[in-house]
């Protein structure tokens, strides 16, 4: 079992050759470090809850990295090569003194809320940003039927419509013209996509609610955090809730989410 799992995509070389560095300066500390390459292999990290997941690249990293967190209530932290990230504040340099600090419990960690999905068919997994259920042919829109805690709410005609975290809000949540929300909060925000002729405003709602839609005419692709999910079919529903266990995100110690967020948004990649 790993104490430091560094997570890097095959096709980011820089992020490989720095997972190798710090590998070794890791372990010359007594840390037990390993890498996973992210490729066309499927892994599956051995972890345990004291573990911490280091993310070495974008906003992309990150969510495949808090993933293997997750599924061990461990914690990850956020490494930005590159460009400016919101998901990954800490800088390369950073990496081994943000680790013992992590491990000293001397950073600051957030519990953010996880979306738990479910389709008709069985198909179950979870989200760290959003889930989006959107138009399956191009140039047809989706007829979306959704519900709030049971009640049904609006049926939309749109592009698509998504169901995003507050840490997924600056995404393609805000693309979509959604508000963005503080990390910390446990709310889900849902957010039409180009709507025709009906309502384009989000509704902010508590994590305890439960979200569900049902396609109307033709199916909706369900894709979550990016991954193709499934799909639902006329007469089968999608149903989102928040998830039991949180996703622990270590931050740096001066990490400030007002200064995050106006970096982000200046550079066009929150």
């Amino acid at each position: 079992m790993s104490q430091v799992l560094l997570v890097a995509y095959e096709s980011r070389p820089d992020a490989v050759e720095l997972a190798g560095v710090t590998k070794q300066e890791l372990n010359s500390l007594g840390i037990e470090t390993e890498i996973a390459v992210i490729g066309e292999a499927t892994l599956k990290p051995q972890l345990t809850p004291e573990s911490i997941v280091v993310s070495l690249g974008g906003d992309g990293t990150f969510l495949r990295a808090a993933r293997f967190a997750h599924s061990a209530t461990a914690t990850v932290m956020g490494v930005n090569l590159g460009r400016v990230g919101f998901l990954v504040p800490a800088q390369p340099s950073e990496i081994v003194s943000q680790v013992t600090s992590c491990r000293a419990g001397a950073v600051l960690v957030e519990d953010r809320l996880v979306l738990d999905v479910r389709l008709s068919d069985g198909t179950h997994d979870i989200a760290i940003n959003e889930v989006v259920v959107e138009r399956s042919q191009a140039g047809h829109m989706v007829r979306l039927r959704t519900f709030i805690g049971g009640d049904e709410f609006l049926t939309y005609s749109a592009d698509g419509v998504l169901v995003a975290t507050p840490t997924g809000s600056t995404g393609y949540n805000f693309s979509a013209g959604g508000p963005v929300m503080a990390t910390n909060l446990t709310n889900m925000v849902m957010t039409p996509i180009a709507p025709h002729f009906t309502v384009d405003r989000s509704i902010v709602v508590s994590g305890s609610t439960e979200i569900s839609m049902s396609v109307l005419d033709r199916p909706g692709l369900v894709v979550a955090d990016g991954m193709r999910l499934g799909s639902i079919e006329p007469g089968e529903d999608l149903t989102i809730c928040s998830h039991g266990t949180p996703i622990r995100v270590a931050l740096p110690q001066n990490s400030k989410f007002g200064e995050r967020l106006r970096h982000s948004l200046r550079e066009g990649h929150a």
